[in-house]
């Protein structure tokens, strides 16, 4: 008897841990997102864990065996679309010096000391094969066109995964990039997670700044010897996820986009985003510093309605999930009515 009842209470205690370890099947919800966002992946929860699993790569599928422990990204576009997923290790390929980066700023930093391992394994858009040999990665993630020349090198170093840059435009439609390597991690749920954030806050923020429609807002990116405006089509998650305005622009603009203060006054928008590259170390040289110290600068729109704001260029106007939703909190704040 006794047996018996010790048999039904182990059952019984079984089935009540199995219940409570199991994942939430609850899909995260869908929303607008940037452009070119990529949809949310079906069932995603119960896809997160599986190994073996087949995944998406450039000129054909392929079968990723085990959860990779070690990941290395040879294409430095990568770098921000990798950091907010939960891994042990890396090892990344930075599209500037290590030295005086911007994996130092205070919105990146948390998520690159959160990896027991963080390797560079490259500097300045090019990888170093050494140092991505000496890292020893189970898996290499790659860009089909930017490291096309090395791709003999990589995959006899380790299985890579190949993102389709042919399809993909990884500067405008990074939600498709991150959606990817959550399914090469088997993290599905947090890809989805960052997306679907992504979404709302361009729509809350769309709605907060909806009183500013019809004012004109231009992004340039400041440098220590040139200003240059942004390009329309890379800033999509602004104009049209937050509903800005487009300024007028000159018919005498440079084509490379290089702009002067007198460029500027032509355009003289009524709210003016600085994106220092700079911005975190302030010692630098800004070409800015000296046109603040001009009448025509003074004489600006934006200057004299005290709608100027600097934020972090290279997070803001770059390529990743967290610069870019920095950029969203930092442009909704500081252009919203109190």
């Amino acid at each position: 008897m006794f047996a018996m009842i010790f048999m039904i209470l182990l059952a019984a205690a079984c089935s009540s841990s199995q219940q409570a370890q199991e994942p939430n099947d609850t899909a995260a919800g869908s929303g607008d997102t940037a452009a070119g966002a990529a949809a949310q992946p079906k069932e995603a929860s119960k896809t997160d864990d599986t190994f073996p699993r087949k995944v998406e790569s450039a000129g054909g599928g392929v079968t990723i065996e085990k959860r990779p422990q070690k990941v290395a990204l040879a294409s430095w576009q990568l770098v921000e679309m990798m950091l907010p997923f939960d891994q042990p290790s890396v090892g990344v390929t930075l599209p500037f010096a290590a030295a005086n980066s911007v994996l130092e700023s205070e919105q990146l930093k948390p998520h690159v000391d959160k990896f027991k391992e963080f390797k560079i394994v490259g500097e300045g858009t090019k990888v170093n094969l050494e140092a991505l040999l000496s890292y020893g990665p189970n898996l290499i993630i790659a860009g089909s066109k930017t490291n096309l020349a090395i791709k003999e090198q990589l995959e006899q170093i380790a299985q890579v995964v190949w993102i389709d840059e042919e399809s993909i435009n990884t500067r405008t439609e990074w939600p498709k990039v991150v959606s990817l390597i959550g399914s090469f991690l088997g993290q599905e749920k947090r890809a989805a997670e960052l997306i679907e954030k992504f979404a709302a806050t361009q729509k809350a923020g769309k709605q907060k700044l909806a009183v500013r429609q019809g004012e004109s807002v231009l992004f340039v990116q400041v440098r220590d010897k040139a200003v240059y405006v942004m390009q329309p089509n890379t800033l999509l998650p602004y104009y049209d996820g937050l509903g800005l305005t487009l300024p007028k622009t000159s018919e005498n603009m440079p084509a490379n986009g290089q702009i002067t203060l007198e460029g500027l006054s032509v355009i003289n928008p009524d709210h003016l985003v600085l994106g220092y590259f700079n911005y975190t170390n302030k010692s630098l040289a800004a070409l800015t510093d000296e046109w603040e110290k001009s009448e025509v600068w003074k004489s600006l729109k934006a200057v004299k309605e005290k709608q100027v704001y600097a934020l972090n260029g290279e997070l803001a106007m770059g390529l990743g999930p967290i610069g870019q939703q920095y950029g969203l909190e930092s442009i909704i704040k500081a252009m919203e009515k109190k």
